[in-house]
């Protein structure tokens, strides 16, 4: 999966002279930056950003490719207040002061980073490519790739992956397919990536016909509550459409993991999704300032997009030298958006020096 470290890894290599062929079995890049278009049964189109809702930056480095992506017109400051809002006292929390930090967007979508990415020059981007299997040719030192319905997709002398489930037996269990990366090629990268907890979470996106004129902030946490964690209105994004008002929801690891423990890994059921759907709207509901029924509703699955660890803090990626490969994310450094970059950079870098030696 193409998430911002793949794209961002991609796109510095390129700008470093390295020719980079970049795979995606989905339509599209994004990962958790990706954004959903639905449409409703009378047609009507909506997009929602249903993985990561913004993004923050502190370190300079990443900060000045941001500043960068800001210039191009790729992104934009999301000036919301933020506020926490307590189930025991139905009362808001901790409504911020005015510009108390910045907060990310991409635009028009959280997609457009890693489509304007994926479309610099010098990076060839092969979307609906799925890996099926990932083979190391000793004798050449080369990678060689071949794709889930067998066709042989090249050969390269080096390889980043951002995906962290790359060896890890849950391929298995969502889609009935071995992992595409030999866990012996490659064991002590393997056994870090084995062992990453990871958080599931369910999203519910809802479109109202009119604002929901009694919330007083765009963008909430919730305590105490079993089954909400976040409620972001995505409508009130820049250069967002207006025409109705679109809000996610974001379920609490431990909901997710309670449907899992019911349903199993495999992809959800329309049954499933639905019954969730229901469940976090009635929570988003319970609040009192929900008085309108939305005219869309729909859940989607983040099964284990959410790492629980970070297991390359000092490093910032997996590398393994001799074979020229680097496994990259937010998995390595923090949790976030900002994480995925910084160790993006560091795979990038390890992979322009390698390759550039040969």
């Amino acid at each position: 999966m193409v998430a911002v470290s793949g794209a961002v890894c991609a796109s510095t290599l390129a700008r470093n002279g390295v020719s980079v062929t970049l795979f995606e079995s989905a339509r599209g890049p994004g990962g958790r930056m990706s954004q959903r278009r639905e449409r409703t049964e009378d047609g009507t189109e909506l997009h929602f950003d249903h993985g990561a809702p913004f993004f923050s930056v502190s370190k300079s480095e990443v900060l000045h490719l941001v500043q960068e992506w800001e210039s191009r017109g790729l992104v934009a400051e999301w000036k919301e207040k933020f506020a926490s809002f307590d189930f025991h006292t139905l009362k808001f929390n901790n409504i911020e002061q005015e510009g108390s930090s910045k907060r990310y967007v991409g635009v028009p979508g959280m997609n457009s980073i890693c489509k304007a990415l994926c479309n610099e020059s010098g990076v060839e981007s092969k979307f609906g490519v799925g890996i099926g299997r990932i083979e190391w040719l000793h004798d050449e030192k080369l990678w060689s790739l071949i794709g889930v319905d067998g066709q042989n997709l090249g050969q390269f002398k080096g390889l980043v992956a951002s995906d962290k489930n790359i060896v890890s037996p849950r391929v298995a269990e969502v889609t009935g397919r071995t992992p595409p990366l030999d866990i012996k090629l490659v064991p002590e990268l393997s056994e870090k990536l084995l062992d990453l907890p990871v958080k599931p979470c369910f999203i519910v996106m809802l479109a109202f016909a009119e604002p929901l004129s009694t919330v007083p902030v765009k963008a909430f946490s919730f305590e105490n509550s079993e089954v909400l964690s976040r409620a972001y209105c995505d409508s009130s994004k820049p250069n967002r459409s207006t025409t109705s008002e679109r809000w996610v929801l974001h379920s609490t690891a431990e909901y997710a993991e309670d449907i899992i423990a019911q349903t199993g890994l495999k992809k959800p059921s329309d049954i499933t999704l639905n019954k969730v759907a229901e469940q976090l709207l009635q929570e988003f509901q319970s609040t009192g300032l929900i008085t309108s029924q939305p005219f869309f509703k729909k859940a989607h699955r983040w099964g284990s997009a959410f790492p629980a660890a970070s297991i390359a803090q000092e490093e910032k990626c997996l590398w393994d030298r001799n074979k020229r490969l680097a496994i990259c994310g937010d998995f390595c450094v923090s949790p976030n958006v900002e994480g995925a970059i910084d160790s993006a950079f560091a795979a990038a870098l390890r992979l322009k020096d390698s390759v550039s030696s040969l």
